[in-house]
């Protein structure tokens, strides 16, 4: 071959055509002409198995139906649904249009639901049967809103899902232009835990490096059966299907998150993997005798999130007997930040315990760095903001262009997390930049306090926030829930049980007791409310 020959203008000077890779869309079709007969999709709600063959013609027949009433990019679907094959087909069919999904969090009250779907712009709305009267009103008051369709039977009068379906046909939908990278896949919506949620443009480069890094980092063989507790509106929940999708495994599809099914499914001796996060952990080891079932088929157990205690953690590593890998990231608008891999587990367990205290070093692909408010490097062992670069990161906020500016103020994402490295570069976080309490003048990151009164006997759940003072500024109270049967403890021997591991400041001077801590759709604790509800 003659130099430079496939490389850049040739001598006359003409370009040679760029290979193109295949586009998330293309990657179902791949999977059906390969494991036509594999299972796709489980879906444990609506008692129905689908083939890889099988869902890539409803998706077809859902993407064609689309496209025959005018839907193209960039148009927006919305979906307020709970997790089921209908959902991943939507999502799907969405890719294969390059039109851009909008999936809602069916636990926010109606009126958040509304103000959210104006301000995506959505035409077409996807709905589960319980959400069909909230349809109809959002169908009457927003202008821009065209149609919508329900998951199973309608009772006023909408698009049945499965009747969209029949009326459309299998043939592979063509697009006007090919997609790229940057091209806009979904317009999904922060969880609000910080305050109003903020619209999040996740582009098909940011989806297709979630999954590269997920195969990277999750030990995949080829009996893979995974189930994933994220819901199907959150990022992590899409990405970790889209694994299935992309290499060819099944898919378990739940409702929702109900610990008892779970169970049973990992007694089954299907399942290989699941996804949860670490409030669910908790509810699993709940159930009364979750330690006599034989777990032997399970092979991993991915968590992230939220931050897990040592003593949960170790407890499930005691009752699932498998690898554990945690895998953190700034959920909706950063995924995949940081892992800590089955290898760094063992060796928490072989010697070095601090070990499952941390959130694992930089993932696949990721550049990762600790910064103080000017975006410069903090001091080794400091904490810092987490500032990352990788192609996982949004693509900014919807309409919101100096919000944007400032997230990704020079070209290092920031969503406000906080944690020191030691010198082999493992990661702890401190909390939320937002949930940090200034007491006197001293930076208190609740995660420490958290951690140290999980370690007291009955304490099942704690989060600690920071209320007004007008002595110091800020007091640190925690709130706990206690384990089924365990009386509430003294606030003094709380605090004395602290004092043994924490400075002075850091002690807290109120305790709150809670039958159980709010969260949002995601497990996370909203704190804002506890700070609302207590203060």
């Amino acid at each position: 071959m003659a130099m430079g020959e496939g490389s850049g203008p040739d001598l006359a000077g003409r370009t040679p055509p760029r290979v193109r890779p295949p586009s998330i869309g293309e990657w179902l079709p791949l999977s059906a002409s390969l494991y036509p007969s594999q299972r796709c999709f489980v879906d444990d709600g609506l008692h129905r198995t689908l083939t890889f063959l099988e869902v890539n013609g409803r998706v077809n027949r859902l993407a064609n139906a689309l496209q025959g009433e005018g839907m193209a990019a960039p148009d927006r679907v919305a979906i307020l649904a709970v997790d089921s094959h209908c959902y991943m087909e939507t999502l799907l069919a969405s890719m294969k249009l390059g039109t851009t999904y909008v999936p809602l969090n069916y636990r926010l009250a109606p009126s958040e639901i509304g103000v959210l779907l104006e301000e995506s712009g959505a035409t077409w709305l996807f709905v589960s049967e319980q959400y069909e009267a909230l349809a109809s009103d959002l169908l009457q008051s927003l202008a821009h809103l065209e149609r919508v369709v329900v998951y199973g039977q309608s009772h006023a009068g909408h698009v049945a899902y499965e009747a969209l379906l029949a009326g459309s046909h299998e043939a592979e939908p063509v697009r006007e232009r090919e997609l790229g990278d940057e091209d806009l896949l979904g317009l999904a919506f922060t969880s609000g835990t910080t305050g109003r949620p903020k619209g999040v443009l996740q582009s098909h480069r940011m989806m297709k490096m979630m999954v590269t890094n997920g195969m990277v980092h999750l030990t995949t063989t080829a009996d893979e059966f995974r189930y994933s507790a994220a819901p199907m509106f959150h990022i992590g929940g899409m990405a970790m299907a889209m694994h299935g999708v992309a290499l060819g495994f099944p898919n378990l599809l739940m409702p929702q998150f109900d610990p008892a099914p779970v169970l049973r499914w990992l007694q089954s001796g299907e399942i290989t993997s699941v996804f949860l996060v670490p409030t669910m952990i908790n509810r699993l080891l709940a159930v009364p005798d979750v330690e006599r079932h034989d777990y032997s088929s399970l092979k991993s157990i991915v968590y992230g999130g939220g931050p897990i205690t040592p003593m949960l953690l170790r407890r499930a590593l005691d009752v699932f007997n498998c690898d554990f890998i945690q895998t953190f990231a700034a959920g909706t608008e950063a995924g995949g930040q940081t892992v800590l891999t089955a290898e760094d587990h063992r060796r928490a367990l072989s010697g070095e315990p601090h070990l499952l205290a941390s959130i694992g070093r930089p993932a696949f692909g990721v550049a990762l760095r600790l910064v103080d408010e000017d975006v410069d490097d903090v001091e080794p062992g400091q904490v810092g903001e987490i500032a990352t670069r990788s192609d996982t990161v949004m693509s900014g906020y919807l309409g919101q262009p100096e919000e944007s500016a400032e997230a990704l103020r020079g070209g290092w994402f920031r969503a406000g997390d906080m944690a020191w490295a030691d010198e082999r570069g493992y990661l702890y976080l401190a909390g939320r930049k937002n949930d940090m309490i200034i007491r006197g003048g001293e930076n208190v990151y609740p995660i420490e306090i958290e951690t140290v009164l999980a370690d007291f006997p009955g304490v099942n759940e704690v989060a600690v926030i920071g209320l007004e003072d007008t002595e110091w500024g800020e007091s640190v109270c925690a709130v706990i829930t206690m384990d089924e049967g365990c009386e509430r403890p003294p606030d003094e021997e709380l605090r004395r049980h602290c004092r043994l591991r924490l400075a002075a400041y850091k002690v807290p001077t109120r305790f709150e007791f809670r039958p159980q801590l709010p969260v949002n759709a995601s497990g996370k604790i909203l704190r804002t409310e506890l700070r609302r509800t207590i203060g």
